[in-house]
């Protein structure tokens, strides 16, 4: 069973896919700036899940779209 998004849901999921876009330029702009290696590992994870994330949200905006 094909499930659609309906409009408020497609906002909300535009709406996060809005902010995980600028919380990965952020730590992408971040790690390039610290020099702990610690937390330059935390930041490159960051930007690891935070790509597999958008990633997801889009495919939902891609799903729930088919009608």
């Amino acid at each position: 069973m094909t499930k659609y998004l309906g409009l408020h849901e497609t906002l909300e999921v535009h709406e996060l896919l809005t902010f995980k876009n600028l919380c990965l330029t952020k730590a992408s702009t971040m790690m390039g700036l610290v020099q702990d290696a610690e937390l330059k590992t935390l930041l490159s994870e960051d930007v690891s899940r935070g790509q597999q994330q958008i990633e997801r949200l889009q495919e939902h905006l891609t799903n729930g779209r088919e009608h």
